[in-house]
């Protein structure tokens, strides 16, 4: 009750006024039909304490404290109290005006002062008027910390999300890596003339990496850009045993999340197998105003495990997807006697 008084200090010219007002409303309901303007002050005068000491013991302590708390029996018990109080009260002041102030003469008092019950209703009436605003302004600020709350755990959730996000990209990066170097490696270890060439694409596909890492999203035709470098990269390691296709049908210029196919295409290379002496690989992308559509197949020897074989790149892929869209996207994996095909479709 004291915090919540010392938190009121500020508003103590808007309660002043609020409480002239309810004097200003007594005297002017018990001046009705009577002259006896004295009377009429001092009982109204009388009456504003009760009436704001109840109020604010009802405000700031039964609600608060057990109504809001849902102590129910005891809220009930406690205003009971303190209705019985306050009537023992209101009829004091009654009576003490009435020997001060009529002479204890009934006749010179204000006609609607002479009716006890209906003085009782009146103060209560303030009362009940002024505990219902309190308990509204209660639950409207409990409505805005509910949603300053909500928003703070939205954010915590957002910032959550984001870096585990980051965190798959960051694992996808070395995985993707890795993989690269093992094949500049072994034309470094052939004596390779093209081995400057293969760490030349090797460069623009780090600088693509590591430009867009801290990209939320990325337009759709860079992504295509960096799968091309990365299959140019390819060719060169599987020089004419490579067979690929890339068709693209972009309708619709869309971003999305960098790197969100490459584990697929690395897939394809790492467990494709060659079939009577080629590797032959198909990829399609297509994007509609509400759809993007991706798939890709490899060749494979029907005793390989590839299927089987999805590796830290593709798992991180499927967890990026399940978060940055989640029961929008389909990802379906097939395998057939000679071949192993992905498809990924994503609701936009």
């Amino acid at each position: 009750m004291l915090k919540s008084v010392i938190k009121e200090v500020r508003f103590i010219p808007l309660h002043l006024a609020l409480w002239i007002g309810v004097w200003l409303f007594y005297t002017y309901f018990f001046s009705y039909g009577s002259q006896n303007e004295d009377f009429v002050f001092w009982f109204s005068t009388s009456l504003l304490p009760v009436t704001a000491a109840i109020t604010y013991f009802i405000s700031y302590l039964l609600i608060p404290k057990y109504l809001i708390a849902k102590k129910y029996v005891q809220f009930s018990l406690y205003l009971f109290y303190t209705l019985i109080c306050s009537v023992y009260l209101i009829l004091i002041i009654t009576f003490v005006n009435l020997v001060f102030l009529s002479d204890f003469s009934i006749r010179n008092m204000p006609l609607l002062t002479r009716n006890v019950v209906f003085v009782l209703i009146l103060v209560y009436l303030v009362v009940s008027v002024l505990c219902f605003v309190q308990l509204l302004r209660h639950n409207h600020k409990t409505s805005n910390r509910n949603k300053e709350l909500e928003n703070k755990l939205l954010e915590g959730k957002l910032m959550l999300k984001q870096k585990e996000l980051y965190l798959l990209k960051q694992q996808i990066h070395p995985h993707f890596l890795f993989n690269t170097l093992n094949t500049v490696y072994g034309f470094a270890l052939k004596g390779s003339k093209e081995t400057p060439d293969l760490i030349l694409k090797l460069s623009n596909l780090l600088d693509y990496i590591l430009n867009q890492i801290e990209k939320p999203l990325v337009p759709l035709t860079e992504e295509v850009k960096h799968i091309e470098a990365y299959i140019g990269l390819e060719r060169v390691r599987f020089r004419d045993t490579l067979r690929i296709q890339f068709t693209k049908d972009i309708q619709k210029e869309i971003q999305i999340p960098p790197m969100l196919f490459i584990a697929f295409v690395e897939n394809a290379f790492k467990h494709g197998t060659p079939i009577h002496g080629f590797l032959d690989i198909e990829m399609q992308l297509s994007t509609t105003k509400t759809h993007l559509l991706f798939s890709i197949q490899n060749t494979l020897q029907a005793a390989s495990n590839s299927s089987e074989s999805h590796g830290i790149g593709l798992e991180n892929t499927r967890k990026r997807l399940e978060s940055l869209y989640p029961n929008q996207y389909t990802l379906s994996q097939t395998k057939e006697e000679h071949h192993y095909k992905v498809q990924l479709e994503i609701q936009l």
